[in-house]
């Protein structure tokens, strides 16, 4: 079982990065404290790569991995209001008419739930942004679903009040 559990682990890695990093930018809103979280959670799955269950979601595991470093991080130190703070406007890429256009749509969406708090940003961006179902979502965040239900109800009222 270890040996297949490395296996699927390492095939999973990479097409997982992405993701990754998108979880890892919304959580912490710096995109170097970003990659640190990405690469701190790739190590950290390698390193106990015998603890995944075959046959289950890598990219589950790892963003679970990834939310457990960041949690552990915030509680050893403080984070700086606003240091490291990436703009929506320099993470996406501009390339034509409609890339602008789609891209400053987009833009304002990443700055209106840049906004809102941590809790309802990770579930809009799970749910919404990732796909997971909201029972998924539940899982990865270690909630029960009503909880993930609430967030996203509250998040959605609160994006509704700043147009």
């Amino acid at each position: 079982m270890s040996e297949e559990s490395r296996r699927e682990v390492r095939a999973g890695l990479e097409p997982s990065l992405a993701r990754l990093w998108r979880y890892a930018l919304v959580l912490s809103r710096a995109r170097d404290v970003a990659d640190d979280l990405v690469q701190a959670t790739c190590v950290r799955a390698i390193e106990r790569a015998d603890q995944f269950v075959p046959g289950t979601k890598v990219d589950r595991w790892l963003l679970a991995i990834l939310r457990s470093i960041w949690l552990n991080e915030l509680r050893s130190r403080r984070i700086r209001e606003g240091r490291g703070f990436a703009d929506a406007e320099q993470v996406l890429t501009t390339d034509g008419a409609r890339e602008i256009e789609m891209n400053t749509t987009a833009s304002a969406v990443l700055r209106a739930i840049d906004q809102l708090p941590e809790a309802q940003r990770e579930a809009v961006l799970l749910v919404y942004g990732e796909g997971y179902s909201y029972a998924e979502a539940a899982a990865a965040l270690a909630v029960p679903i009503g909880t993930i239900m609430s967030r996203l109800a509250a998040a959605r009222a609160a994006l509704a009040k700043m147009k």
